[in-house]
């Protein structure tokens, strides 16, 4: 019989209540099976939010932007589990929140990915699909998808 024995547990982060539980899950596994947790956040850049009479903010001020919601994120994260006894890093990455997350778990050689079921309504789903159908889907690892 074999046992299973996680390396490297992902948790996906966005803020949400889903993935700050999510994260909660990952640290308790993290914890239980000595192995590394990564916490990532993956900020999309927005398009066109200036508006459409705005002109485009400055390749600084977008990138001020998106390292600050990253950095509220993981602080909202991290205020919220108990991370004693786990080592751990955090990430944070741009771009596509499901193809990033995936090329993380790659990167890192990741035995398992942890990630919130969002509440997204059944039209999105059905244009866009949720990150947590898509990494299912795509990911190198087993995905814990939580609710």
């Amino acid at each position: 019989m074999t046992t299973w024995d996680p390396k490297t547990v992902v948790a996906g982060v966005d803020g949400s209540r889903e993935s700050i539980d999510a994260t909660k899950v990952a640290v308790d596994l993290a914890r239980s099976r000595s192995a590394k947790l990564i916490i990532v956040t993956v900020v999309r850049p927005p398009e066109g939010w200036w508006g459409i009479v705005g002109s485009p903010p400055t390749a600084e001020a977008l990138g001020d932007s998106l390292t600050q919601a990253q950095r509220d994120i993981l602080d909202l994260v991290l205020r919220s589990v108990n991370l004693g006894d786990v080592d751990y890093e955090t990430q944070e990455e741009i771009g596509e929140p499901a193809s990033r997350l995936v090329s993380v778990c790659v990167e890192t050689d990741a035995d398992l990915l942890v990630v919130g079921r969002r509440g997204a309504g059944l039209l999105r789903r059905l244009v866009v699909g949720s990150v947590a159908n898509h990494v299912v889907q795509e990911a190198p690892c087993p995905v814990l998808v939580v609710p």
